[in-house]
């Protein structure tokens, strides 16, 4: 199994930029599906941000296009979410997911993950 941790959550004002990490433990990353989520307050959780494999092409909601950008470090066996021009309506915990037998259509739906880490906070102030 395969285990993740959030970093790099603050306070950030409106236009500011912050980086987000998810740490993976006990399997590679390259073996999985990476993807990050968010939830806002009183809010269904969100699709964000993924991709199923290193080198695929990466797939963003349209909330964030153009504002963020995930990438994956191999040899750190980490994922990463650049965000920037951040929004107040940005604010929520942010969450990574792994899963290994998704298909392409199933990347975007939170209940397909297997694996999560527990969540990093982004407010962003106005």
């Amino acid at each position: 199994q395969v285990q993740l941790v959030e970093s790099g959550g603050g306070l950030v004002p409106a236009g500011g930029s912050l980086r987000l990490s998810c740490k993976a433990s006990g399997r590679s990353i390259n073996t999985y599906t990476m993807t990050w989520f968010r939830q806002a307050p009183g809010k269904e959780r969100e699709f964000v941000a993924g991709n199923r494999r290193n080198g695929d092409m990466i797939y963003y909601s349209d909330s964030v296009k153009g504002r963020f950008t995930m990438s994956r470090d191999n040899a750190k066996n980490t994922v990463y979410l650049q965000m920037n021009s951040l929004k107040v309506e940005d604010t929520a915990v942010y969450y990574c997911a792994a899963d290994r037998q998704l298909i392409l259509s199933s990347l975007r739906t939170s209940s397909q993950y297997d694996y999560w880490g527990p969540g990093t906070q982004v407010t962003v102030s106005s």
